[in-house]
């Protein structure tokens, strides 16, 4: 399969996002409030809770599978399961979480938080970067 650098750009930016998550376990309550984890994370993180630590590796790790189906899907690794499928699930959830700005602009026009904007316009980003990639790769995704 011939490499696709826009999927790899779609799983380098995940590998990022999954790195980020595990520095903001790292960085404790003050990274998870900066980050837009919420108040209630950053408050269970100074208490000692594990919650924060498993929601957000959990997190981590989805991001870190998503990269590798970029990766396999750009040529870089082996095939993985189902590629086609979860390429084009990948991509619909980054595209839904990017395209959750334009309800909340309608919504709450004044009120959209500098998260909520950054995140989705990033999201947005890496859910392109998938569907076109997904797309230009889809004859080479085909099981063999």
């Amino acid at each position: 399969m011939a490499q696709n650098p826009i999927l790899i750009v779609g799983g380098a930016l995940s590998a990022a996002a999954s790195l980020l998550h595990l520095a903001v376990i790292a960085g404790g309550p003050a990274w998870y409030r900066f980050f837009g984890a919420g108040e209630g994370m950053a408050r269970m993180a100074e208490q000692g809770s594990l919650t924060p630590t498993l929601v957000t590796l959990g997190i981590a790790t989805v991001l870190a599978v998503w990269a590798a189906y970029a990766f396999a899907g750009a040529g870089l690794i082996p095939r993985l399961p189902l590629m086609r499928t979860a390429l084009v699930l990948i991509s619909a959830v980054y595209l839904l979480r990017g395209l959750v700005l334009i309800p909340a602009l309608v919504l709450n026009p004044g009120g959209v938080t500098p998260f909520v904007l950054w995140s989705s316009l990033i999201v947005l980003v890496y859910g392109v970067c998938y569907a076109v990639g997904t797309w230009v790769a889809w004859a080479a995704l085909s099981a063999r």
